[in-house]
């Protein structure tokens, strides 16, 4: 996608089971400027249309017939055709555990059920957002040579994050799957930023940020915490020296904001 890309040029994939709902969701986005767009009823009909049919971003349920949001998105990603595909969540649901998979899964957005016309209206800013190669200008540094570590055990959270890095020009990217493996990376190479999820195995994203805070070496390092963990959650995190907390899903812009904040905070 080029940095000229508009709601006209949008071509969205929505996965509804209920027909009334497809029918109001598709005359909402139609409303807002979608003009290529399909819709389907289960999991299946959605991989076997995205066949002939590769959307910029699907839209489903959060439960389906045949499968949870998060397990057609874990599809998804073993097609190399659809893993860079935007994904937002439509749902009622009210429990945050029951979220989690699909916020890990990289969705853009979740939105309730039924949403209004500002909830689709900065979601697919959000789209537009993430799609668009707009790199970040910084004063203090060339974004192509800066270097990023990304701390987190969900592959396709890894995968988001990165996408979303490199659109904004960052180039030098490396990945871990827990704070343990992200130690070993700080201990072999120099990075000017560390990216973390909260909650990982064998050592989480508290525990990294405690160990990078206590160490000579990379003490200076900014960190950002991208989590789905409520605030109450977090009050440890931000007195173990966090440099900011994103939430997820997260805006690219609010990921822009916070990155010229921590890199160049004399600019804000």
């Amino acid at each position: 996608m080029d940095a000229a890309i508009s709601l006209d040029d949008l071509g969205i994939l929505l996965v509804e089971p209920s027909a009334m709902q497809r029918r109001v969701i598709c005359d909402q986005l139609t409303a807002a400027g979608i003009h290529t767009l399909e819709a389907v009823e289960t999991a299946r009909e959605a991989l076997n249309r995205m066949r002939s049919f590769v959307p910029d971003l699907i839209i489903t349920s959060l439960y389906l017939p045949d499968a949870d949001a998060h397990e057609l998105f874990a599809l998804m990603q073993k097609d190399p055709r659809l893993a860079d595909v935007a994904k937002m969540v439509v749902s009622s649901e009210q429990k945050r555990e029951n979220l989690e998979a699909v916020r890990q899964a990289g969705v853009l957005a979740l939105l309730p059920k039924p949403f209004g016309r500002k909830d689709l209206e900065r979601a697919l800013a959000t789209t537009l957002a993430y799609l668009t190669h707009e790199e970040l200008d910084l004063q203090l540094y060339d974004i192509t040579t800066l270097r990023v570590l990304v701390v987190d055990d969900s592959r396709m959270a890894r995968k988001h994050l990165t996408r979303v890095l490199q659109q904004i020009g960052v180039e030098q990217i490396d990945e871990a799957v827990d704070g343990s493996e992200g130690i070993r990376c700080l201990e072999q190479a120099s990075y000017d930023l560390v990216v973390t999820d909260y909650n990982m195995p064998v050592m989480d994203g508290e525990a990294l940020v405690n160990h990078i805070r206590q160490s000579a070496g990379y003490s200076h390092i900014p960190i950002m915490m991208v989590t789905s963990e409520d605030e109450s959650r977090l009050a440890s995190v931000r007195q173990a020296g966090v440099s900011a907390i994103c939430d997820k899903p997260f805006e690219v812009s609010q990921v822009r904001q916070l990155l010229v904040s921590l890199l160049e905070p004399e600019a804000i």
